[in-house]
């Protein structure tokens, strides 16, 4: 049932994004909706977390408070008439461990100005980070284990 619902949802997407909502065209949207549904099936098992809402909350405060401060400091370095930057990557040990969680992780480093996240290794155990300013990696996997990666263990670790 919860994937015949999906697929309805696929199918009137599908009719949405292509303006046409005619039996054929929601026919053909259907049957790209099953084939897609099909293909990921393993994938689909059901994920729980317990539902911590001040801890989430918590979390995109963190973020928000981070990407001010991130985005004021890349601005007043690129303002600068000598930026004396050292752009490099650098190893991040990861304490996260399931798919979800180093995903979060990596997007909000991603988002977060001034640093890009690059690779995971094949062990999921480490995450590569690009910085802007690598002058200190210690302090930047510091910055990291404290802040972000704490807030989602916090919030979503059973």
């Amino acid at each position: 049932m919860k994937f015949l619902l999906t697929n309805v949802i696929f199918t009137l997407i599908w009719g949405a994004i292509s303006a046409s909502f005619t039996p054929a065209n929601l026919l053909l949207g259907f049957a790209a909706g099953a084939l897609s549904l099909w293909l990921i099936r393993r994938e689909l098992r059901p994920v729980t977390y317990p539902l911590r809402p001040l801890r989430l909350l918590l979390l995109a405060l963190l973020f928000f408070r981070e990407l001010a401060i991130s985005a004021t400091k890349v601005a007043i370095r690129v303002l600068r008439p000598n930026m004396e930057l050292k752009p490099g990557i650098f190893a991040y040990p990861l304490a996260v461990n399931s798919d979800f969680e180093i995903t979060l992780l990596a997007n909000l480093i991603t988002l977060t100005p001034g640093t890009l996240s690059v690779d995971v290794s094949e062990d999921r155990k480490t995450l590569y980070v690009h910085a802007l300013d690598c002058a200190d990696p210690a302090a930047l996997r510091r910055d990291i284990a404290g802040g972000f990666e704490r807030r989602i263990r916090e919030a979503f670790e059973r």
